[in-house]
């Protein structure tokens, strides 16, 4: 039989079994509890975070419900106390000093309100505290009428920070310049001591006979022995070299020290190390005066000192209106005590092999072993200064100028002048002393560098110096907090910076270490004061 065209268009309905549309339901309304279960969680989790988040903050403030109302007399009272706070210091800077005391006053009164309170574990009420807040706001409406506003107490606020960073920087660069003094001049005590070592000079002739003779000689060219040198014009402090070098020795009749001064301090320095024994160990004193191939044709310094422009620079400081801080002008920086260490080996030609110590050490422990280093074919031996700190190249040296940029890496390691192993052998192979008179001669106008030998150095000995153990040479003593326990381990103590022992500016908790090699027993120390 032939089916209708409309059959074609209606969808075949089939019946599916009762029990299949049983399942059907029963596991529909399973997932539906399922999820309506799951979406209640998930809704609730947030809501106790919250509430528990909520709580903490509400605890760690000290905060009740009553304060927290938007209605609450109590918080009322807190806010007008803190604003009023705010234009009390207002009040104050505007010498305003009657409306200050008004609030101050008003501040305490409900203070008392909020005290009274609290002890009696109940809010407050309307009626108890309308007066007060009646009267705060008042005064907070006074202040407004002041411009006690909120932008004027920024404008104010601003203004006074600004004074008082600049009434700190200028006594920060007052503290600078009257620290840099006090530790460019010479105690009374040393003065005392250099004038009676001078007259002992003089009035015994005995003494110069003590150094005499060919065996002290002998001594002061082998090359067998431990050769020290220092070159200084601090009787005090050179003789606490040597004498903390001769006590820490193993083999103090080893040990011999190479002194150079200057021609004013040169019979002193003589006269003590001649009524002095240190140990056995072997003491020459010499004045650089007496070097004929020290003069302006060969030094770049002795030449720069005759300059016009650098005389103003560094002993008067106008050439610059002042405006170069005084530490770059110290006039020791010129001292040829100060740059003789570019020249040891004019300085002792006989001599392989050099220790240098710096005036403002005090040694601690047996140096020989300095002697016996490997250098591996460099000439200075030194202890590195950017493991921990920022002493690197371009920390002192101007990479805006060609050459230092040219020549020089800016993130080379630093290390310190004080207490330095020279083999003095390969400084004489590569004229290194050539090498210091190239780079000073360029800074002549002084824009490859500032401020004292260490930049020099740093250019004179690069790609010349052998990193030494940090242990043998400790420095900060004269202006930083130094740990404890590099302190004890380390061989050389250095006082580097502004506060050396001998001065009173000196770090309390440092001086000791030096001192104990100082004798106070001496009769021209007590004579001079020493204490």
């Amino acid at each position: 039989m032939r089916r209708r065209a409309a059959d074609f268009r209606r969808p075949v309905r089939r019946r599916l079994p009762n029990v299949v549309w049983s399942a059907l339901c029963v596991f529909g309304l399973i997932l539906f509890l399922v999820i309506l279960r799951n979406s209640n969680q998930i809704d609730s989790r947030p809501s106790i975070a919250k509430r528990f988040r909520h709580e903490r903050i509400i605890e760690s403030l000290n905060i009740t419900d009553e304060m927290l109302n938007p209605n609450s007399i109590t918080r009322q009272i807190s806010d007008q106390i803190s604003l009023a706070k705010s234009f009390v210091v207002i009040a104050k800077e505007s010498n305003n000093l009657q409306f200050a005391w008004e609030l101050s006053a008003q501040i305490r009164n409900s203070q008392s309100l909020l005290s009274n309170a609290a002890m009696r574990r109940a809010p407050l009420t309307l009626k108890e505290s309308e007066t007060a807040i009646r009267d705060m706001a008042l005064l907070l409406f006074q202040a407004q009428q002041l411009h006690y506003d909120s932008a004027t107490m920024i404008m104010r606020l601003k203004a006074k920070m600004q004074s008082l960073d600049e009434q700190m920087t200028s006594v920060t660069d007052k503290s600078s310049k009257y620290g840099q003094i006090a530790a460019e001049e010479v105690p009374k005590s040393l003065y005392c001591l250099g004038v009676r070592l001078t007259a002992h000079w003089f009035k015994n002739p005995n003494l110069h006979k003590l150094d005499d003779g060919n065996q002290m000689h002998a001594k002061l060219m082998d090359n067998n022995r431990n050769h020290f040198c220092v070159f200084s014009d601090n009787i005090l402090a050179t003789s606490v070299v040597v004498n903390s070098t001769a006590l820490s020795s193993k083999n103090p009749d080893m040990v011999v020290f190479h002194i150079v001064t200057d021609e004013i301090n040169f019979s002193a320095m003589k006269a003590w190390f001649s009524m002095n024994s240190f140990q056995g160990v072997t003491v020459e004193v010499q004045k650089f005066e007496d070097f004929t191939w020290l003069n302006a044709s060969y030094v770049p310094v002795l030449k720069q000192l005759q300059d016009s422009e650098t005389q103003s620079y560094y002993f008067s400081g106008t050439s610059d209106g002042g405006k170069t801080p005084i530490k770059f002008r110290n006039p020791k920086y010129l001292s040829m005590l100060n740059h003789l260490r570019f020249y040891i080996p004019e300085v002792f030609p006989s001599l392989k092999k050099v220790v240098f110590l710096d005036d403002d050490v005090v040694v601690q422990k047996d140096l020989s072993g300095l002697f016996s280093i490997n250098l591996k074919g460099n000439v200075n031996g030194a202890v590195e200064t950017c493991m921990e700190t920022f002493h690197r190249y371009h920390k002192y040296l101007n990479y805006s100028h060609p050459l230092i940029r040219e020549h020089f890496d800016p993130d080379a390691c630093g290390w310190a002048f004080g207490m330095n192993v020279f083999d003095l052998v390969q400084w004489r192979k590569k004229n290194v002393t050539g090498i210091y008179h190239y780079w000073q001669e360029r800074n002549v106008d002084r824009t490859l560098w500032k401020l004292g030998t260490l930049p020099p150095g740093l250019l004179t000995f690069y790609g010349l110096t052998q990193p030494l153990d940090p242990s043998w040479h400790v420095l900060g003593l004269g202006y930083t907090n130094v740990d404890q326990q590099l302190i004890e381990k380390g061989a050389v103590l250095h006082y580097n910076g502004n506060s050396k022992p001998w001065l009173k500016i000196g770090m309390e908790k440092y001086k000791s270490l030096w001192e104990k090699y100082v004798d106070y027993t001496h009769h021209l120390l007590q004579q001079c004061n020493f204490h």
